[in-house]
């Protein structure tokens, strides 16, 4: 007989348990504050596209709504060579085949599953940058590999890394990391066997730098051997919703990645796909997107300068990663939160994304015209 709550999950079942907090959940004593403004919140704690989706994306999404068939994990070639030609347009990546390249269901899933996928478990060492997204460290411990935060290559010592994950442009940060450090960690992955992922979901989110794909022939050496590169529309384009993102590199690991795929149903739906290539293929309104933002982020970087913060990096991404500075010192993160909240403004604090940001928060310019002008007057009052 089956006592009662042996149903319940056993420490062993309980995934969650094993998993970093969801760092979101500590905000919410702050939103709760920053909504009793009486002007209402203003949200700068997420990285949310708030602009419409491009009009030749959409009416793509509509022209192929009839959709009755299931469509292939590998993706439509049509849409894989629209990631190779933007890749090569946009960013000077070349060597690049039809088999180089896998559209995925937002890059989110792929970095969590992207480890366990290829192969990587106990026993193995998986290194993000120190100031991270945190879904770096979830993919590890799904994996049952053991994370790892390093900025330096000379900090492994002996220990290799199985995967070594690069962020540029950085989240949080907004850092970019030049050429010539790109291409030594190349050499380095090389040389130690290291499977070498570059995430560069923000890669043309650019202000003040101009980032490198790893795939660019000046970092890779026009080989990509052991390489990946992550990328995503959901900024560019304004397609969170639509969940489109793609992996491209080193063919056999993409073939790995399919493989596996392929028995876990991971099928971008045919119509985003088709949405997907529209918005690849279409520069101009990336273009007026950027100019949107440029003109967001110059108006919060100004206020926030006028009201004592001090702003490092942020070059690129869609996040101004500031510290306020309290008596000649810079304070920590979470009372910086609770500052912004008494003026109804959320931001998120450095801590969610490792120790060293402890002292920072990034400060989203992806809101409305409307509620990043009531930040700025909420600023400078």
């Amino acid at each position: 007989m089956v006592e009662e709550g042996a149903l319940r999950l056993s420490r062993r079942h309980c995934v969650s348990g094993r998993l970093p907090d969801f760092p979101w959940d500590h905000l919410l004593e702050h939103a709760e504050r920053a909504r009793a403004h009486p002007d209402g919140i203003v949200d700068l704690s997420v990285g949310t596209p708030v602009d419409p989706t491009p009009e030749v994306v959409q009416e793509a999404l509509r022209g192929a709504a009839d959709s009755p068939g299931y469509p292939l994990t590998i993706g439509r070639a049509e849409t894989r060579q629209a990631c190779i030609d933007w890749l090569e347009r946009r960013h000077g990546v070349t060597g690049l085949t039809l088999g180089s390249v896998l559209p995925v269901i937002g890059s989110k899933e792929l970095i969590a599953s992207l480890p366990g996928h290829l192969g990587i478990g106990p026993g193995d060492l998986v290194a993000y940058p120190e100031l991270a997204y945190p879904t770096y460290e979830v993919g590890a411990v799904l994996a049952g590999a053991r994370p790892v935060a390093r900025d330096s290559l000379t900090s492994f010592g002996p220990e290799v890394p199985a995967l070594l994950w690069l962020n540029s442009p950085s989240n949080p940060t907004g850092r970019v990391l030049p050429v010539e450090h790109l291409r030594k960690v190349v050499d380095w992955c090389r040389e130690r066997g290291t499977l070498l992922v570059s995430d560069e979901c923000y890669v043309e989110c650019a202000w003040e730098a101009e980032p490198v794909s790893v795939l660019h022939p000046e970092v890779c050496g026009g080989s990509h051997d052991g390489i990946l590169a992550v990328h995503s529309l959901s900024k560019r384009s304004n397609l969170a919703g639509y969940r489109c993102a793609f992996v491209a590199g080193d063919p056999a690991l993409v073939a790995e990645l399919l493989a596996v795929r392929k028995n876990l149903g991971l099928q971008m739906p045919g119509p985003q796909q088709v949405a997907m290539q529209a918005a690849l293929d279409d520069d101009a309104h990336a273009v007026e997107q950027h100019a949107r933002y440029a003109a967001r982020r110059a108006m919060l970087r100004e206020a926030l300068l006028a009201a004592g913060f001090v702003i490092d990096h942020s070059e690129a991404s869609l996040y101004l990663w500031a510290q306020r500075w309290v008596d000649g010192a810079g304070e920590d993160c979470w009372d910086t939160v609770s500052w912004c909240a008494e003026r109804g403004i959320l931001v998120a604090p450095g801590s969610f994304y490792g120790v060293a940001g402890r002292q920072h928060v990034r400060i989203a310019f992806t809101a409305t015209d409307e509620r990043v002008a009531a930040a700025v007057a909420r600023l400078g009052a």
